[in-house]
Formats: C-alpha cells, structure tokens, sequence
C-alpha cells in the first residue's frame, strides 16, 4: 500500500492503517457510529494481501477476549466499538491491563447513558482515563481531532502498545468517524516475521523452546506480597509513560489572556471559536488535549499561571474539567462548557460561554 492522498471518512482511516500498519488481527462487532470500521476491513479483504485476519464476533464480549488470546502470542491484535459496547468490554480491558498484553482499542464515543443515542459525545473521558474496569491499570489514551489523526495514531498506538505492554485506547467519536476529509497514507509496514514476533515480544506465548521456562499470560496472583511488587511494577510503567509520552497542542496561547482546553471535535470547534474572539481583538488560545492518559498535567499548570482564566469545552456534562482543574491548582476561573446528548455546540455558542463565564 503505498502512499495516497484519500478522501475517506474516519473510521475508514482506522481500518485502513489497521491493515498499512501490519495489524495481524481485527475482532470486532458492528455498532453505529462505527460500524464502518469493519465494514471497510471486510471490504479491503486483507487476509488475501496481508494474512489480516478478519473476524465479526458473536457479541463484544466475545470480541474483547479474542484480542486477548491473539494478542497473548505476541502479534498486533485490535477492536473497535462505541460507547456501549467498550461498556460491556471493561472486564476483558482490565484483564490485558493485568496481563499486560499490547493491544489497540478504538472507542467512538456516543450519548448516553445507557443506549442513548447514535449521536456523537464525548461523555466516555471518566471510563477511559480513570480505568472502567476494577483494579489499578491505565489506558495509554490518545485523541484525535481530525481523519488524518485517526489514521496516523493507529502507528502511533502500535509503538506505544508494545513500548509499554500495555493496551492502548484510540478515543473518538461519532462526529470524527463519520465525517470525511482528505488523509495521506502511508507506506505498507509488513507484518512481523515469525522471527520478528519473538525478538519484539519475548513474552508471548508462542511456543516454548528449550533454552527458557515457560512464558505464562494471567493477571491472576493468589499471592497478595506478589500481586502487590506486580502492581507496583505497573505504576512504575504508568509514571514512565507521564514522564516521556504526553501530547499536546498549544496554538496562540504564547500571547493569550484566555484559554480554550478541549479535545477531539470539542477541540475543532474551539479552533473557530479562538478565531471568532480573535476577530474581536479578545485574545484567546487553544490548548488541545492529544494525550488523555498521561494527561498534561505540568503543561497545563505552567499554562494557568499566565492566564485569566480557562474554559474546558467538551461534549458531556463535565468530566474532563476535573482533571484541569487539579492540574492547574490555582484561583484563576476555571469553567465547563459543553452540549450533550448527542448535540454539537456551534463555535459561536462556544465564545459566548468563555465571554459570559471567564471574561465577563
């Protein structure tokens, strides 16, 4: 696959740097506003140029313990769903989380609770950066705000994944994985070579030879002094990751009096908004949030101490506003904004927000 410019929508980014980016497997289950992720895969039929294999399960719990089988041998394994159904995934999250298995997991986020609606929203941030699942573990979480980023950070993921031996979570959503823009490609990276999946997983579990004992995928440990040294291990690997992998995006905030803190669509529409307010003579920034774990804890400290005042724009009645909040510790005016349900604010609801509740 070479390199292209493309008119695509989002989640037929994903699903085609799923197969540029020498995924070995995609398990799967259709739910809107993805489903066009496996039906892209299907489509493209890698299993007869690559060897991809392609599987629909019987339910997402299905699914999520098939990544975990083949992901346990060491090969590149993904899925992706909506709100819903990375719900019903959280037991098998925690147990690659456990396991420490590499993995790639795409959630396009869509209102709630329950079934809601079909619409986009981003109301998933307390599930997917403070772990859904029982237990201690973290999702490395990256957030793209464009189609190129949706194809580009399934790379991304890949290296992160078996950086870290940890799962990684791709969080979009509904408004990002249907819309459509234009995307370059990238060239084909080959699947790893029987030789190449034991050098870059070590760990798997792909067969025993002599010279070593037996490699064993569990996150089970009966033995509490054990289980402990493990999770300590783990926080270990989750502090190296906030020291060495946070993203994010500062643009006009070097000469700002206010700020914008958003990310994915909430992110795009606050670009119009900072332009809108711009065109005003208010000087107004955008920090966009790429990585939502490790969040940019440092940055945006620094960031609180230069400000007036901040406005955290996301599509959910107020989650992502916590963490900013803690990050900046200080009494400037930190406030949220947001529609949910499934409604897009406009970029002119946006500026009204920041102008009534932080400038004033």
């Amino acid at each position: 696959m070479a390199k292209e410019l493309k008119l695509m929508k989002g989640n037929e980014a994903i699903a085609r740097a799923m197969i540029a980016s020498g995924t070995d497997g995609y398990f799967g289950y259709p739910i809107t506003p993805q489903s066009e992720v496996m039906e892209t895969l299907m489509a493209e039929k890698p299993w007869e140029t690559t060897g991809m294999v392609v599987l629909q399960a019987e339910s997402e719990l299905a699914s999520i313990n098939m990544v975990y089988g083949g992901a346990a041998t060491g090969k590149k394994v993904a899925t992706s769903s909506s709100s819903p159904g990375i719900s019903l995934m959280q037991e098998g999250l925690t147990y690659l989380a456990g396991a420490e298995i590499p993995c790639v997991i795409m959630n396009a986020m869509r209102g709630g609770p329950g079934l809601g609606t079909i619409q986009p929203a981003q109301s998933d941030y307390f599930q997917s950066v403070k772990g859904g699942g029982h237990g201690d573990y973290q999702l490395y979480t990256i957030a793209p705000s464009s189609v190129q980023e949706m194809y580009d950070f399934v790379f991304d993921a890949w290296d992160i994944a078996f950086k870290y031996r940890n799962p990684v979570l791709i969080l979009t959503d509904g408004a990002i994985g249907q819309c459509m823009e234009k995307c370059y490609t990238r060239d084909y990276i080959p699947r790893w070579t029987e030789e190449e999946r034991r050098k870059n997983a070590p760990w798997g579990t792909w067969g025993k030879p002599a010279t070593r004992s037996h490699n064993i995928i569990t996150s089970l440990e009966l033995e509490s002094s054990r289980q402990e040294v493990f999770n300590q291990k783990l926080q270990a690997k989750y502090r190296e990751m906030e020291e060495k992998e946070v993203r994010f995006e500062a643009l006009n905030c070097e000469d700002a009096d206010y700020i914008f803190v958003a990310y994915g669509t909430s992110a795009r529409i606050c670009m119009k908004s900072m332009e809108l307010a711009r065109a005003k003579g208010l000087k107004v920034g955008l920090l966009r949030l790429i990585t939502l774990y490790p969040f940019p804890k440092k940055q945006i400290a620094e960031f609180a101490k230069k400000v007036k005042g901040m406005l955290c724009v996301e599509m959910s009645a107020g989650q992502m506003i916590e963490d900013v909040k803690l990050a900046a510790n200080c009494s400037i005016p930190i406030e949220h904004y947001g529609r949910f349900g499934g409604i897009i604010p406009s970029p002119e609801e946006v500026l009204e927000a920041m102008e009534k509740e932080i400038i004033k």
